[in-house]
């Protein structure tokens, strides 16, 4: 065959990079749904139901898992958020400062407190406070301690956050500042600070949802009855009724608040991204 013929013979096609791709994605569809009908029709949701859905127990846990477990676990909540946002600002400035015990400080309080876990954190409160410190009550009671104990934990993972929120806002704007007659403080305070929290809202509310979900450890603490958070109260009534619903109601008053936050960070990541472009 000369190399005319072979230049005349028609040429193989095989598949467009787009046709793979919609292959290779049709595949993993069908792969999904059959494993999602696979599990839909080998659990058994007779049994399902009669341990995690009863409604009888359900409707006795309302209103006290709403007006009690709830609400005490969004002020565990807050009070832990707004300690650790004001020790965490303290920690980010020490990073940032010029002195160096300060910076080394602050170095190792948040490489400790970012790898310990956190109910060795609230242990610490709860046992080695009082034992260091006998005769010393924190203010607040169990909702002082909680407050101290997630605060701590936080202020580690905020520190950094607001660290790389001010790092982030243009050196210009301090300059600025300092050629208007500012001090560093005053700048830092009346200018700085309040862009880097511009930056830095969305991270800070996720750490928000996280500190949600760790209030659970408040157990540790040793609470009363109305003291008791949404973990901690599901888990009394389904050790009361030998039934887990209790548990899958505490679990869906989480995603009562978890899931608005998940969302009101999403939307406030995409406006920071849409201001940066």
């Amino acid at each position: 065959m000369t190399a005319t013929d072979a230049q005349l013979q028609p040429r193989k096609k095989g598949l467009s990079w787009r046709q793979k791709r919609s292959l290779s994605r049709g595949i993993q569809y069908v792969v999904f749904v059959a494993v999602v009908i696979a599990f839909a029709v080998s659990a058994d949701w007779g049994r399902l139901k009669n341990q995690f859905a009863q409604a009888d127990i359900a409707d006795q846990m309302f209103p006290d898992v709403i007006t009690l477990a709830l609400k005490n676990t969004v002020l565990y909540t807050l009070s832990g958020f707004v300690v650790g946002l004001v020790l965490g600002m303290v920690i980010a400035l020490m990073r940032l400062s010029s002195v160096g015990p300060y910076r080394w400080f602050a170095g190792v309080y948040i490489e400790i407190f970012r790898g310990l876990p956190a109910l060795l954190i609230f242990i610490f409160i709860g046992v080695a406070v009082p034992l260091a410190f006998p005769g010393t009550e924190i203010i607040g009671g169990t909702y002082g301690k909680v407050a101290l104990a997630l605060g701590l934990v936080a202020a580690a993972y905020m520190a950094e956050t607001i660290r790389a929120g001010i790092q982030a806002v243009p050196k210009g704007q301090m300059e600025a500042a300092r050629s208007l007659g500012f001090s560093p403080a005053r700048a830092m305070v009346s200018i700085i600070i309040p862009q880097a929290f511009r930056i830095i809202l969305p991270p800070l509310t996720n750490e928000l949802v996280l500190l949600f979900k760790d209030s659970s450890l408040v157990l540790f603490l040793g609470v009363t009855l109305e003291e008791r958070e949404l973990s901690k109260y599901g888990r009394d009534l389904a050790s009361t009724t030998a039934n887990s619903t209790p548990i899958l109601v505490a679990g869906l008053c989480y995603l009562l608040v978890t899931i608005p936050l998940g969302f009101v960070v999403r939307r406030m990541e995409a406006k920071a991204q849409e201001a940066v472009k």
